[in-house]
């Protein structure tokens, strides 16, 4: 008798805000938790674009995927009444040198909506961090801008924003 593996269909499930803001929410918990220093995201309704560093603990970045993953896909499930996995595969992580490489990444993640003609700049994404390297947050803070200066080659933090719209307007279509 042959066994067919179950396979999961690419859904979009976090095609509603309040979905793409849980995981905004427990980002920033992992965050707070294990230290994770989180320099840009992108929330599309079907995947995830993140950039984040461990601050040196390898723990960390798997400690915190997993809380937001989980929490996410249990949340969603509960709310839904649905069983089963939420997400299709394990995230995927790739190193990322500092200086240019780094902000060509970084752009990567602004633009993969633009590209995907879904809007025409990030800033009319909510769910991205594209606001919060513009405009930082006084309270609830997900980027660490500071960090994001550092590996950026950003002379500092004022400098970050103007370096940051500079960046993508080279490479924006218009």
């Amino acid at each position: 008798m042959k066994r067919k593996r179950a396979e999961n269909k690419p859904e979009f499930l976090l095609k509603f805000r309040r979905d793409r803001q849980r995981w905004q929410y427990w980002l920033f918990e992992a965050r707070k938790r294990y230290g994770l220093q989180v320099l840009d995201f992108m929330v599309t309704s079907n995947h995830i674009h993140l950039l984040a560093v461990d601050g040196g603990d390898r723990h960390v970045l798997p400690r915190s995927l997993q809380l937001v993953a989980s929490r996410t896909g249990q949340e969603y499930n509960q709310r839904k009444n649905r069983k089963g996995a939420f997400w299709e595969d394990r995230y995927h992580a790739t190193a990322i040198e500092d200086g240019e490489h780094f902000a060509r990444c970084m752009t990567y993640i602004d633009l993969n909506l633009v590209r995907a003609r879904v809007v025409d700049h990030p800033s009319e994404w909510a769910d991205c961090g594209f606001h919060e390297i513009q405009k930082p947050r006084q309270r609830y803070a997900i980027i660490d801008r500071q960090k994001l200066a550092e590996l950026a080659s950003v002379a500092d933090q004022d400098s970050l924003g103007k370096s940051h719209r500079g960046w993508l307007h080279e490479l924006l279509p218009y």
